[in-house]
């Protein structure tokens, strides 16, 4: 007795549906090439720009920046000159401050100060207006 594999009683009957998976592959492989192969259009406004020559050269040199150093005892110097006290500082806080352009203040503490005296000197430098202040590191 041997097995019948593969034999179906109704291999006489004719197949009715069409296998839908190839027609979807190939629609979808035509539809991905035609998305890459269509071109990007590129959106451009034409502007009239004004024809005119640059600004003449000036002979200005920016101001140079204010020096403001605090040794490891809180020790304050303005361009290396020793400040008195607090009042003094923001006198010169306020000149600077009152200037159209002002000056850059550097500040230059040293790796030793405490925190409370260079937040004391910034504290001082934003109430009284001064906009162009940066801390500089030594080594």
């Amino acid at each position: 007795m041997g097995m019948n594999v593969g034999s179906n009683k109704d291999d006489d009957d004719v197949m009715l549906d069409i296998n839908m998976t190839p027609l979807i592959d190939v629609m979808l492989v035509l539809l991905i090439m035609f998305i890459i192969t269509i071109p990007i259009p590129n959106n451009s406004i034409n502007i009239d720009l004004p024809n005119g020559a640059p600004p003449p050269p000036t002979n200005e040199k920016p101001p140079e920046p204010v020096n403001l150093k605090i040794d490891a005892q809180g020790k304050i110097f303005w361009n290396g000159q020793p400040i008195a006290d607090k009042q003094t500082l923001e006198v010169l806080f306020n000149g600077v401050a009152q200037q159209k352009d002002q000056d850059t203040i550097k500040v230059q503490p040293d790796k030793m100060t405490e925190y409370k005296d260079v937040a004391m000197v910034m504290a001082a430098a934003q109430r009284l207006n001064v906009k162009k202040i940066g801390i500089s590191a030594s080594q």
